[in-house]
């Protein structure tokens, strides 16, 4: 039998080897789930249904962990037992139940710069939630870039588009199109959702044959400036590094400006989930420790100077100082903020106040 003092890695390594969870062990984890305020507040969780989310999460935690340790998805990711049972398991029950109170498809937006993990968040997700009988559909910003030719016609007019990804690269109409189809309710006929292939035309990348869907319950539309916006041009004057010239910051203006196209596509979010790094350099160390691996595995790869250009392009463009981390504290925009530690694990839950 547990004791009092058991930790939350013994009780789910125990679940995990086939023990049955014991009324010890979820009263141990009761009072570790309200002990986490911020957790506790973003998930609902309070001291009247705590017992009752425990039970839940327990059962679900015993009968998805066999699917999940064996699908592909969590290769090269930084997986915890309780990374499932304090982010994963409650995220997917708690969009479960927003879309039963909705009764209608909704779009989950979640924001995360480079290397946060936001599609393999996105792809648990949908595993978890279809394992709880809801079809959820994962959509990436990446998936509404304008053809190849239409981005060579593109870097014609602005040559310092040189590589996609910034605003002004994607079809936003098509976007618009897409998610205002997914979110009809009762949906009968086939939705034709584009996707996109990276290694197309030498890895400038295209658009591939789209997938078709049916009766699609949650999208969880992901990117690196989803449901960011436009902000006052006058903090750009002072931006940090590494906008340091004066094309510098014009670039970084213009790219401003073209927020303002995406703001009908935001207002397509229900939800909007930010994933914040403790520090935002973490996702250039991120970008060199993956494509390190990719070397050592014998594929093709930047070298590390390329990289930081690369990255300092994106930082560039959207500085993740000025447009992002002002969202982590704005609860019009944004219901969840998860922080990312430098080793990928989760350092804090929180609702914006």
């Amino acid at each position: 039998m547990s004791q009092p003092n058991v930790s939350l890695s013994q009780i789910l390594e125990g679940w995990t080897a086939g023990q049955t969870p014991t009324a010890q062990e979820l009263q141990q984890l009761a009072k570790l789930a309200l002990a986490d305020q911020p957790r506790s507040l973003a998930f609902g969780i309070t001291q009247g249904n705590v017992d009752e989310v425990v039970r839940e999460r327990s059962h679900l935690f015993c009968s998805i962990y066999p699917t999940l340790v064996s699908s592909s998805i969590l290769h090269g990711s930084s997986f915890t037992l309780e990374t499932l049972w304090n982010l994963w398991l409650p995220l997917a029950m708690q969009l479960a139940q927003y879309r039963q109170q909705l009764g209608h498809p909704f779009i989950q937006g979640i924001l995360g710069v480079q290397g946060t993990g936001k599609s393999t968040l996105a792809a648990i997700l949908r595993l978890i939630l279809k394992h709880l009988g809801y079809h959820a559909l994962c959509l990436s910003l990446d998936d509404l870039y304008k053809t190849y030719a239409e981005r060579l016609s593109l870097i014609k007019e602005d040559p310092r588009l040189i590589w996609r990804g910034p605003p002004g690269t994607h079809d936003i109409q098509l976007g618009l199109t897409v998610l205002d189809r997914l979110r009809q309710p009762n949906q009968i006929a086939a939705i034709e959702v584009p996707r996109f292939d990276k290694s197309a035309w030498g890895g400038a990348g295209d658009r591939t044959q789209p997938e078709v869907v049916e009766g699609v319950d949650i999208v969880l539309f992901e990117g690196w400036f989803i449901g960011v916006r436009p902000i006052d041009p006058v903090a750009l004057d002072t931006a940090p590094a590494p906008i340091l010239t004066a094309a510098d910051r014009l670039f970084a203006r213009d790219m401003n400006i073209r927020l303002q196209d995406y703001l009908p596509l935001w207002e397509k979010l229900d939800r909007l989930i930010v994933l914040y790094p403790v520090d935002y350099h973490l996702s250039l160390q991120w970008r060199l420790q993956a494509e390190h691996q990719m070397i050592a595995a014998g594929k093709s790869g930047m070298t590390d100077s390329e990289i930081e250009e690369f990255v300092n392009y994106f930082w560039k463009a959207l500085h993740p100082e000025l447009f992002i981390k002002p969202l982590t504290g704005n609860s019009n925009w944004v219901d969840m903020v998860i922080e990312i530690n430098a080793g990928h694990s989760v350092s804090g839950v929180y609702r914006p106040s």
